[in-house]
């Protein structure tokens, strides 16, 4: 009987998927699970890859996928009580990482569990440190009875190394009014309906992605967006441990300029885009927070997931007032 479901969303997935299914099937000591995938319109040799493995797959329009849409529907497909969801470019750090991940639902309170995520090699200085900054070495059990003063982290929850009781998936879903951050959207669900969710480090993958300045810039206005609209920016704790973690961040960067010595000098060259681009975040994030002063029209500029697609009768308006 199968205890377990593994989704995965693929598409031009087959170089990743290369090295995360060999890792998937190579784990020890879980209970018996399946994989799904959902594939939306893959060109690539995803499907040679897949097909490799005993791996259920199903497809979609590349047009129809959504982010909680499609992961609401692969979950809907699987049979196990619980649902581990997968990037397809996060390939586990172990042959332990499923039981490892799993043994945290022995709580019957805990509602959902995240693991770890380690930059891949050639990852950039700003995303060595991001990751470091969120998946610290201590597991955390976030518990809102008590908040435990986790600020921030009290909320974050990432899909990408993942794993939710089917119950709590039942009765919350991933919210699918959210363009993105679909993650952060059902953990605050979560637990607000009362249910734990524990980060355990030691159930780990390597995953990262590059971003350039400006793209970093608008993902952080979305972040910013998506805190104001979730009600997280005014929970308790959250803008001050922010501020201390960002302040922490440019200052270990400001440290690594000041070495002279010359064998650092490629690090003081990474130093100093890490710098830029840490500003460019604060900046982003700082206008996402703000959104409600920004004409409609630059907000879908300045948003990397296009947030505000769907608000056309709205902007019409805006401008029919303005040419007014």
């Amino acid at each position: 009987m199968v205890q377990l479901s593994i989704l995965l969303l693929t598409k031009n997935g087959a170089p990743d998927l290369e090295r995360l299914l060999p890792a998937v099937y190579g784990q020890e000591g879980a209970e018996p699970f399946e994989v799904i995938a959902v594939d939306s319109g893959s060109t690539d040799d995803t499907m040679t890859v897949l097909r490799r493995f005993p791996v259920r797959v199903e497809h979609i329009p590349p047009e129809e996928f959504r982010h909680a849409h499609t992961r609401n529907f692969v979950a809907g497909l699987a049979r196990g009580k619980i649902l581990i969801f997968l990037s397809q470019d996060a390939v586990p750090t172990s042959d332990d990482w499923l039981r490892t991940m799993i043994s945290n639902f022995e709580d019957p309170k805990v509602g959902a569990v995240y693991g770890r995520q380690f930059p891949k090699p050639g990852s950039s200085l700003e995303r060595q440190d991001a990751l470091d900054a969120v998946y610290g070495e201590q597991r955390v059990v976030k518990d809102p009875a008590h908040r435990n003063g986790v600020g921030y982290r009290f909320y974050h929850f990432s899909d990408v190394n993942a794993a939710i009781r089917r119950s709590v998936w039942e009765a919350v879903r991933f919210p699918e009014d959210l363009k993105v951050f679909e993650d952060l959207g059902i953990a605050k669900l979560i637990l607000d309906a009362g249910w734990k969710i524990v980060y355990e480090p030691k159930a780990a993958v390597f995953h990262s992605h590059s971003h350039t300045t400006v793209g970093l810039f608008k993902r952080y206005f979305d972040i910013g967006y998506t805190l104001k609209l979730l009600k997280i920016w005014d929970a308790p704790g959250t803008r001050k441990s922010l501020l201390r973690d960002g302040l922490r961040l440019v200052k270990s960067k400001i440290r690594r300029i000041g070495d002279r010595s010359p064998e650092r000098a490629p690090e003081r060259k990474l130093a100093g885009q890490g710098i830029r681009q840490d500003i460019a975040k604060s900046a982003g994030l700082f206008l996402g927070l703000n959104q409600s002063y920004i004409p409609l029209v630059l907000k879908r500029r300045l948003s990397a997931f296009r947030v505000y697609e769907g608000n056309k009768k709205e902007d019409k308006i805006r401008r029919f007032v303005i040419l007014l």
